[in-house]
């Protein structure tokens, strides 16, 4: 049942997100998710900020950033947990993660967040969202970081 209402809830906020966009040509929503089979295997998508910033808004998404706590303190996206990858407790953190969730993980850059998305991946979470270009790319977009 959790399965279907988050479908159900990331549909409706693709629909949203991307009908705004239906008057551009097809490049420049190459990159926009309109459809996500949450729960699925192998559903991992590096998104840019602009897309990024349409997940997060999905009602009942997990963002998680994979900085040091040092990092997230200085600023971070709305509504985050931290999750240091770097960290000898990162494994039984997501250990705890519901596999049929759907996540949205970022670093600073998008390299950390490549390795938490593969170990993420690994122990069976098959929704997930990675910022390629990290926070650096998110504020470079103008989007705001709380802190």
């Amino acid at each position: 049942m959790r399965t279907w209402r988050l479908g159900v809830a990331f549909a409706a906020a693709a629909l949203a997100f991307t009908a705004p966009l239906a008057g551009c040509s097809s490049s420049d929503t190459a990159n926009v998710p309109t459809d996500v089979a949450v729960g699925t295997p192998a559903n991992l998508e590096r998104v840019d900020a602009n897309t990024f910033t349409s997940v997060v808004a999905i009602p009942g998404i997990t963002i998680i950033d994979v900085r040091t706590p040092g990092e997230f303190a200085q600023g971070h996206i709305d509504g985050a947990v931290n999750y240091n990858v770097e960290a000898p407790g990162f494994a039984d953190q997501i250990m705890g993660l519901d596999p049929d969730g759907v996540y949205a993980v970022y670093c600073q850059s998008g390299n950390r967040s490549q390795v938490a998305v593969d170990q993420m991946a690994s122990i069976g979470v098959n929704s997930i969202f990675e910022l390629e270009s990290g926070l650096t790319g998110w504020e470079s977009a103008g989007f705001p970081v709380v802190s």
